[in-house]
């Protein structure tokens, strides 16, 4: 049978640039009006900035991870499916489609001479029983926990590989620790450890680092005050951590738990009966 045609790759959505903010590259898709906004030339003898990509920095533990890399030094650059509420974002994409995802990263790094970290924190959440989730829900949750980042890492090599730069995946303990409901999360985020080792035999050869960073509870919401989960400023400050290891040293996967465990449902031989 006749194969279908190709449907035409969707782009990322430009958005106007504020007064001093990266601008989207004027070939990055149809409709990008803004020119393109490079980093200032330092001058001879300065030290560049560093420049980190955060996705999913609009709120939450991305946005704290934002945060926490501004005030670390690097000129942080954001791919969200929204605007940040603080400032406007050049540019967005819709994270659940791969070619919009790259084109998002292509367009959201123009001018940059290389990228020296990239913070792959964009997630969707679909839970259900495998008798009862939605193809929609699984196709989406595969599109943005593993397609997109896959995606923006093929467009962020090159200057990733330029600036020797580091990649950190933020996976969780359901990875590992599989639980009702969670097929959809749970499969994609096991599936970031297969990535992030292939990266890691892949790319240090090519002088790029990668970490799988696995939290357990973050309060990610406002209104989460839960003194048995942690905090979303001390998970960026994990983060940060991780990029500044040593030049000759990379943490393959961290393991980041609470401090504070509550009560488990069963405990002591009893616990045997809920795996």
């Amino acid at each position: 049978m006749p194969e279908p045609a190709p449907r035409p790759a969707p782009t990322a959505t430009p958005r106007p640039a504020p007064t001093g903010a990266p601008g989207a590259a004027s070939g990055a898709g149809p409709g990008a009006a803004h020119e393109p906004q490079g980093p200032p030339d330092p001058g001879p003898g300065a030290v560049p900035d560093r420049i980190a990509l955060v996705t999913g920095a609009n709120r939450g533990t991305g946005r704290a991870i934002r945060e926490r890399l501004g005030k670390d030094g690097y000129t942080v650059r954001c791919l969200n499916r929204r605007s940040c509420d603080d400032h406007t974002d050049p540019v967005t994409a819709d994270l659940g489609d791969g070619q919009a995802a790259f084109d998002g990263a292509r367009a959201v790094l123009d001018g940059a001479p290389g990228l020296d970290l990239l913070v792959l924190n964009a997630v969707t959440r679909s839970l259900g029983t495998v008798g009862e989730l939605s193809p929609r829900d699984w196709d989406t949750a595969v599109a943005v926990n593993l397609t997109a980042n896959v995606r923006i890492i093929q467009a962020a090599l090159p200057l990733l590989r330029a600036a020797g730069g580091h990649i950190v995946l933020m996976g969780s303990h359901a990875g590992e620790r599989a639980f009702e409901g969670g097929l959809a999360y749970c499969a994609t985020k096991a599936a970031l450890r297969s990535v992030a080792e292939v990266l890691l035999m892949e790319e240090r050869p090519h002088g790029v680092r990668t970490t799988l960073l696995n939290p357990g509870a973050i309060s990610n919401l406002d209104d989460d005050f839960s003194d048995q989960k942690m905090s979303v400023e001390s998970v960026a400050a994990v983060v940060s951590w991780v990029a500044s290891a040593p030049a000759d040293t990379v943490l393959g996967e961290v393991e980041l738990r609470p401090a504070r465990l509550g009560t488990p449902p069963a405990i002591g031989i009893d616990r045997l009966q809920h795996v």
